[in-house]
């Protein structure tokens, strides 16, 4: 569900970051990948991610990028930063940090207390893919990964991952090889 809020949150954002995507984009979030014009300095292969605005720029060649809407976490649960894709995975497994089962025990009760870990399949938080960001050969345990909750994309909802609808994750998951820089700004 698209929100007066996530607008608002959208065009502040668009306007407050106008170096990265050209003026080819509209007001009106829509979370369909598209092919856009950026600002020239951003090397291909590179993603962007503007959580502002709640778009994921995979810049194709110079000035040109395909441009994915995206959810991104909740306040102060969010990343930024630089990091790179490490580690790559179809359909994966998935379990909470510690943080998230304390700050939401009824949540993620049934992880409490023991070493379940869920399996990969539709009913996983992380979708159909993931891409798993590292700084200097660390895993930071932020994401990039499909939903099974693709309403939050648009909005700031997850513990701090980078959520995408399954199709266009699958797609990113192809173009991108380990190694792709990933900057969140």
């Amino acid at each position: 569900m698209f929100s007066r809020r996530s607008f608002l949150a959208a065009t502040a954002a668009a306007g407050a970051l106008p170096q990265v995507a050209m003026s080819q984009s509209s007001a009106v979030f829509d979370p369909t990948p598209q092919e856009v014009r950026i600002k020239k300095g951003y090397e291909p292969g590179r993603l962007l991610i503007l959580p502002r605005s709640f778009y994921l720029y995979f810049v194709t060649d110079e000035r040109k990028a395909i441009r994915y809407g995206c959810g991104v976490g909740k306040a102060g649960l969010e990343f930024t930063g630089t990091a790179t894709i490490d580690v790559k995975k179809e359909w994966p497994t998935w379990r909470p940090t510690q943080e998230m089962i304390e700050r939401s025990p009824k949540t993620y009760a049934k992880f409490a207390n023991n070493k379940y870990v869920q399996p990969g399949g539709p009913d996983n938080p992380l979708g159909a893919r993931a891409l798993y960001l590292f700084q200097n050969g660390v895993d930071t345990y932020f994401r990039i990964h499909g939903t099974t909750q693709p309403e939050t994309i648009g909005q700031a909802a997850s513990n701090g991952c980078i959520r995408m609808m399954n199709e266009h994750v699958r797609d990113l998951y192809a173009r991108v090889p380990l190694g792709t820089v990933v900057t969140v700004l």
